[in-house]
């Protein structure tokens, strides 16, 4: 699903020049749980930002199923993303004017999905979610845990291919934090990829893979168990 070669990205300013990735080398197949560990600053969030198309590449090469899109115009770009991507953030990164529902629907409304459609699969979606008595209220009317179960079914709602997820548990209570891992690895046995970025060792081994980061390089990668 995923093969970069050399992928790089420096960040530059008039005085200072930052080696963000640094000719990274990654495979990960269809059907994968990849998760990414590594310090503050070793790269990690940069690259899912990358690899979900958000930004571009400096340098080296970006497949994803079977197509070069690393150099894609960002129109074309956020066409592949937002027909084939999902993102779990860890600030939740819901819309505060919209309802629970809004926010749901809303990646089907770019996409869009005929009316019915959307509403069926919205509403499947909260109850699966536990959340559908809360349809009607703001984020902020929210706990932690409701607002990322939200966010979980925003990101899964166009049925993606890939979900990325940058410290999905961050901000949660560890009882919140399981419920919300036991959701990924659930999406992860239904079909879906996941590359998940973690600083949480127990997160990361809900995973079949582990990759380690240190400064913008792959260092290490471990098997945890093989993926279905």
């Amino acid at each position: 699903m995923i093969k970069t070669t050399n992928l790089s990205k420096v960040y530059r300013t008039e005085e200072v020049e930052t080696t963000a990735l640094n000719e990274v080398d990654l495979e990960i197949k269809e059907g994968e749980f990849v998760s990414v560990m590594g310090p503050s600053g070793c790269g990690k969030s940069t690259l899912l930002n990358v690899l979900g198309m958000i930004d571009s590449p400096s340098g080296g090469d970006y497949h994803f199923m079977g197509e070069e899109v690393g150099r894609l115009s960002e129109r074309k770009r956020s066409n592949v993303r937002k027909h084939n991507l999902g993102f779990v953030f860890q600030s939740f990164n819901l819309i505060d004017e919209l309802t629970v529902y809004e926010n749901v629907e809303l990646p089907m409304l770019y996409t869009k999905v005929p009316a019915a459609e959307r509403k069926q699969r919205v509403e499947e979606l909260l109850e699966g979610m536990n959340i559908m008595h809360r349809r009607n209220h703001f984020p902020q009317q929210l706990s932690g845990g409701q607002q990322q179960r939200v966010a979980v079914a925003r990101a899964i709602v166009n049925r993606p291919k890939l979900i990325l997820a940058d410290e999905p548990t961050g901000n949660l209570d560890s009882a919140n934090g399981d419920e919300v891992m036991k959701i990924l690895s659930q999406l992860n046995s239904e079909g879906t990829t996941i590359l998940m970025v973690t600083h949480s060792q127990y997160c990361a081994e809900f995973g079949n893979r582990i990759i380690r980061m240190l400064d913008g390089q792959v260092v290490t990668e471990n098997l945890v168990k093989q993926y279905l």
